[in-house]
């Protein structure tokens, strides 16, 4: 009888262990269960559409992880286009409309991003360029000789 019990008890540890271990994969910052669209295949769209899309708020996290208001509201916005029928790309395109390229947890590679990422290698680079110029200027000249007249001041001072 106590073997019994004693397993029973590792048993449930076991399984409450591995259901706490998983529950944060399966975490979705959807507040109110009614959010939700009732075709799952749709409310999986709308979740990796609101994993594609920042948070406005938070600015590291996508809507669907975040608990902001601006979250909530913006994960009712994309459940209401998937529940209108509109494509992935509408969505995003309309998102990216009204919010700007910002709202990308993955920006699209554009003249603007490249500059981004060029311009801090670009300032070492000629600040570096400017350095060594200055320096090599004035490290190759030396003084200016002297004329005769500073040249005979030099003797009578000494």
């Amino acid at each position: 009888m106590k073997a019994a019990m004693r397993r029973l008890a590792f048993v449930l540890a076991t399984v409450l262990t591995v259901a706490i271990g998983l529950s944060p994969l399966a975490a979705v910052a959807v507040d109110d269960p009614s959010e939700m669209l009732p075709d799952a295949r749709q409310e999986a769209r709308a979740q990796a559409i609101g994993s594609q899309l920042r948070c406005l708020v938070c600015q590291n996290e996508s809507i669907e992880d975040s608990s902001a208001g601006l979250a909530r509201d913006l994960r009712h916005v994309v459940r209401e286009h998937v529940a209108k029928g509109e494509s992935d790309r509408q969505i995003m395109d309309w998102m990216v409309g009204r919010y700007g390229n910002f709202i990308r947890l993955s920006p699209p590679l554009t003249a603007g991003t490249v500059l981004l990422w060029v311009m801090p290698v670009l300032a070492l680079l000629v600040g570096g360029l400017v350095a060594f110029l200055s320096f090599r200027r004035t490290r190759g000249s030396g003084p200016a000789p002297l004329s005769d007249d500073e040249r005979t001041r030099l003797t009578d001072l000494t």
